[in-house]
């Protein structure tokens, strides 16, 4: 990933937009296509790399790398690496991560409601998820 010059105009107006609406700041971390459904993945607890791949098929390799690895560095999401041949990884929500599931639950069970026919897949896949 590049480097983001912290004096940018960019910058600046995201400062502004998170002490105007702390909104801005959660869909700066969680916001976007790809991110919600690997939190959402990882909501049933810890997954290697390739489970993360087989519940998102759609995803490219590329895409869940980059998410893994900024979800990671924003501290939603721990990886555990053990030193072994072959590499041995692991993904599970931090505690910041596991702060976000009534948020998770709530964008589900928000689509269920308003989703439509395929709300009602929705439903059964909630009905796997651990109550904590």
């Amino acid at each position: 990933m590049t480097t983001i010059k912290d004096t940018s105009t960019i910058q600046e107006n995201k400062s502004n937009a998170f002490a105007a609406c702390p909104v801005t700041f959660v869909m700066e971390r969680i916001g976007g296509y790809w991110k919600p459904i690997i939190l959402f993945s990882l909501l049933t607890g810890t997954k290697r790399y390739s489970e993360l791949k087989k519940s998102i098929p759609a995803i490219t390799e590329k895409v869940l790398i980059q998410h893994l690895k900024q979800m990671e560095k924003d501290g939603l999401i721990v990886r555990r690496s053990k030193p072994v041949v072959p590499p041995y990884v692991t993904y599970e929500l931090s505690g910041k991560g596991k702060a976000l599931r009534s948020v998770l639950y709530a964008m589900a069970e928000w689509a269920v409601n308003y989703g439509g026919k395929q709300s009602r897949q929705f439903e059964k896949q909630m009905a796997d998820f651990p109550d904590e």
